[in-house]
């Protein structure tokens, strides 16, 4: 498959099923929000680092995963029961992908949320359509996540912690809402043991666009989660007594995918 390259136009894609085997679909471009917004409507999302050009994927297949079932093992389970953690939403979104950019990778060095790439995300928060869970501990951000929300479809970007378990109550926390608010399912964009242990399923890129589709016509307009703080203690907790799989789950009725 050939790899394309993006023309002034912001909103002109490729579509998703001429990317190449590995997910690349297209090169250059921008990151105003015209064009970030078109890219993840069509579910593309753009991945690089600072010695790259823009590059913009779409992967087949990709892992989701449904708020509403999101597996949390006991150990974690006491942890949000604990009070512990304080967590908020959409209040430092700055220091939360500040914070995912300064946490090391173990694939390669360095990071790929570089400047350009936050403050491009940043100006996506400031117009309604990226959003961040904040984790604190005695008045300091130790954790969150953030991402894209496109009608009832969230984008998952990233995640960080600098104390244990901060990251997995960010996120948990963060289906919790998902889930109250409507929202069909997380995008995890990359398949990793971490995000299937939560309970992230494989689908093909037809599927996924199938449900972006329907997700994105269903409602939700951009704008702030700005609430009261979230007490990661209270409320039930979907999946909370169920086995945390090894691996990525199979959708009922098909075999499991390697």
């Amino acid at each position: 498959m050939p790899v394309f390259y993006l023309t002034e136009e912001p909103t002109l894609f490729p579509r998703p099923g001429l990317a190449e085997p590995g997910g690349l679909l297209a090169v250059g471009g921008d990151l105003r929000p015209e064009r970030l917004i078109a890219a993840y409507r069509r579910g593309i999302f753009p991945w690089y680092d600072d010695e790259t050009p823009i590059l913009w994927w779409s992967p087949d297949p990709r892992p989701i995963l449904f708020p509403g079932q999101v597996h949390v093992s006991r150990r974690l389970t006491r942890t949000l029961r604990s009070g512990k953690f304080r967590v908020t939403f959409d209040t430092d979104f700055g220091g939360v992908i500040r914070g995912c950019a300064a946490t090391p990778r173990t694939a390669g060095d360095g990071t790929w949320i570089i400047p350009e790439m936050i403050e491009a995300y940043e100006r996506l928060h400031a117009a309604g359509y990226a959003h961040s869970v904040e984790t604190w501990l005695a008045g300091e951000l130790v954790g969150g996540a953030y991402g894209v929300a496109m009608g009832k479809a969230f984008f998952g970007e990233s995640m960080f912690h600098t104390v244990t378990d901060a990251s997995k109550v960010a996120f948990v926390s963060l289906c919790r809402r998902l889930d109250a608010m409507g929202f069909h399912f997380i995008d995890c964009q990359q398949t990793t043991g971490h995000l299937c242990r939560f309970g992230a399923v494989e689908v093909r890129r037809g599927e996924f666009l199938k449900r972006l589709d329907v997700a994105r016509e269903s409602g939700g307009e951009p704008g702030p989660w700005t609430s009261a703080p979230l007490d990661a203690g209270l409320g039930s907790l979907p999946g909370s007594d169920a086995p945390a799989p090894d691996a990525c789950g199979r959708r009922p009725g098909e075999s499991h995918r390697p």
